[in-house]
């Protein structure tokens, strides 16, 4: 009988520590979104402590230290200026994770918006609108975002509105998406005939319920945006020498490869694991704000 009791209790606990933090429940049974967590909180930490970390300076120059092989003085070696990699690669987490976050959340914003007043206007206004994002997404994402930075000048800021503008129509469609059938709703159709102004149903009753498969989607994408930004940067149209990106680590890093291995490779690694973390943290995510996870 006390056996019995203790079962119970114990499948009442699980059931009651379910019930009172799904999210985290959830998270801590998937292990590739809990390797994905660790990887951006230590990335995180150690672009936050980084004063505390290294005792050099991301753009000082030490000429008679360059090219020097990784040493209990300098982990990740030097560059051909004699700057410590490790400190630039940690510098850099700073910008790459805080371009990435802010361009996505931002092209998230600007997109769910426009995409609920599209679904919920429709007509002209939808037609317009969609055929506006159907001429961006024409091109590929990459060679726009190229054309667009090169267009406005390279630089790290042009580099950003560059990624925003082809990362919206992402969201417009799915904000659209989800507003074509949350208008059919009664909630929706009862604001409607009390006669509240549209902006106000679209920011109380449509834009908070159309907001799951945008979640979703800004997770995945920050990964990506990274690696946009990156490019750009490899390419010479983001941010610009000295400032210790990522990207255009690597490509001033890469012709010095077969001599220097450690130039480009520490921070392509860096790149590597802090794509890997987003996405691993994305698909989680979407695992459980998936209304048929939910139901598994």
């Amino acid at each position: 009988m006390s056996g019995t009791t203790l079962k119970t209790e114990s499948i009442a606990a699980a059931r009651s520590t379910k019930t009172v933090n799904p999210f985290w429940y959830k998270i801590r049974r998937n292990p590739l979104t809990l390797l994905g967590l660790f990887l951006l909180l230590l990335i995180l930490l150690l672009s936050i402590f980084a004063p505390l970390i290294s005792p050099y300076e991301p753009t000082k120059i030490n000429i008679p230290e360059r090219f020097a092989p990784p040493s209990a003085d300098h982990w990740f070696g030097t560059d051909e200026v004699g700057r410590d990699i490790f400190t630039r690669i940690l510098y850099g987490a700073r910008l790459s994770l805080g371009v990435g976050v802010a361009v996505v959340v931002g092209a998230g914003v600007i997109g769910t918006i426009i995409g609920a007043v599209s679904g919920y206007f429709g007509g002209r206004i939808d037609q317009l609108i969609m055929r506006l994002m159907d001429i961006i997404l024409a091109f590929p994402a990459l060679v726009l975002a190229m054309a667009i930075a090169a267009t406005l000048g390279p630089n790290l800021q042009n580099a950003m509105l560059a990624i925003a503008i082809i990362k919206i129509p992402v969201y417009v469609r799915l904000a659209r998406a989800e507003t074509l059938a949350l208008r059919e709703k009664l909630f929706v159709k009862a604001a409607v005939t009390f006669g509240i102004p549209s902006w106000f149903i679209i920011v109380r009753h449509i834009i908070p319920n159309a907001l799951s498969p945008v979640i979703i989607q800004v997770t995945l994408d920050i990964g990506d945006a990274i690696l946009l930004v990156a490019t750009l940067g490899f390419l010479g149209l983001g941010a610009q020498p000295p400032t210790p990106e990522w990207g255009a680590m690597i490509s001033i890093g890469w012709k010095y490869l077969l001599d220097y291995w450690w130039y480009p490779t520490f921070p392509g690694l860096a790149l590597f694991l802090a794509s890997c973390g987003f996405n691993l943290i994305g698909d989680g995510i979407r695992d459980i704000l998936d209304p048929k996870a939910n139901r598994s």
